[in-house]
C-alpha cells in the first residue's frame, strides 16, 4: 500500500515538473503572449482581431506538357505546398474588379484592356491580354483613394514561365509623378530604368502573384510593369485583383 501511495506521488510531481518547463518554454517563446491559443498543428496562426482572410478565388492549374528546367537568375523556386491564407482588414475586398484599365500598348495584340479587371482568370484562349514586346505597364483606375492591403496578378498561367521586370506601384494620380511607391520589384539589374529591385523572379501559376501591402498603402492607382518572359519579348495580363478598401 505504502508503495502504491509512493508510486503516485513520483507520478504527480514528474507530471507537476513537466507541465511548469512547458509553462516556462511557451512565457519564453517570444511569438506567444498572455492569452494567446497556442496553434494545434504546426502552420496554422489564430487570426488576429479585427482580421480575416481575403477570399480569393483561384483558377483551374493548367499546365500543360513537360516543365521545363528554367534557368533565370534569381529564381524563386515553385512551392510545394498551397499558399496560406492572408489576412487583411475585415470587409477587404476586391476593389480593382470592372475598374477602367490603361496602358503603354494602347492597341493590343490580343484581347481587350478591360479583360485585366473582368473578373475571368482561367488560362485560357480568349481570357488573357497580349501586349507588345519589350518594357510596357498597365494602369488601373480604382476611382477613389483606397486603403490597399493585397495586390495579386495573374500573366499567363497555362504553362510555367516568368516574366521579367515585374515592377509593381501605388500612386495617387495617373502620370505616376508625386508620391509613387514601389510596392514590388524583380528588376535585378534596372533595366526598366525604375531602380534595381530585391524581389525574386517567380514562375507563374494559378494562384498568381500576391504582393504583401501590409499593413495598407492608401493611393487611387495601381501600375505593374513586365519586360517579356522567358519565351519571347511579349507581355501578357489575365486579371490583376486589388485588395483594399476605401479611404476613411
Amino acid at each position: 500500500m505504502k508503495r502504491t501511495v509512493a508510486k503516485s506521488a513520483i507520478s504527480a510531481a514528474v507530471i507537476g515538473i513537466i507541465l511548469l518547463a512547458m509553462n516556462h518554454l511557451v512565457r519564453r517563446d517570444p511569438c506567444f503572449r498572455e492569452g494567446d491559443v497556442i496553434p494545434a498543428k504546426a502552420g496554422i496562426v489564430p487570426a488576429k482581431a479585427g482580421m480575416a482572410p481575403i477570399g480569393i478565388n483561384l483558377p483551374k492549374a493548367t499546365f500543360q506538357g513537360t516543365k521545363e528546367n528554367i534557368r533565370v537568375a534569381n529564381l524563386r523556386k515553385l512551392p510545394t505546398e498551397p499558399r496560406p491564407p492572408f489576412l487583411a482588414p475585415v470587409g477587404t475586398k476586391n476593389v480593382a474588379l470592372g475598374k477602367p484599365v490603361f496602358a503603354s500598348d494602347e492597341s493590343p495584340i490580343i484581347g481587350e484592356l478591360e479583360m485585366i479587371t473582368d473578373g475571368d482568370k482561367e488560362a485560357a484562349d480568349g481570357s488573357y491580354v497580349e501586349l507588345g514586346p519589350s518594357l510596357q505597364h498597365v494602369t488601373i483606375d480604382l476611382q477613389a483613394e483606397h486603403q490597399i492591403y493585397a495586390i495579386v496578378v495573374w500573366h499567363y498561367h497555362k504553362q510555367p514561365c516568368v516574366y521579367f521586370d515585374v515592377v509593381v506601384q501605388a500612386a495617387d494620380d495617373r502620370d505616376f509623378i508625386p508620391n509613387v511607391r514601389t510596392l514590388f520589384n524583380n528588376d535585378i539589374d534596372n533595366s526598366a530604368g525604375l531602380g534595381v529591385g530585391k524581389d525574386m523572379h517567380y514562375v507563374e501559376t494559378n494562384e498568381g502573384k500576391l504582393i504583401d501591402c501590409m499593413p495598407g498603402v492608401q493611393a487611387r492607382y495601381v501600375r505593374l510593369y513586365s519586360n517579356g518572359n522567358n519565351a519571347n519579348d511579349l507581355n501578357h495580363y489575365i486579371e490583376v485583383e486589388v485588395y483594399g478598401k476605401p479611404a476613411e
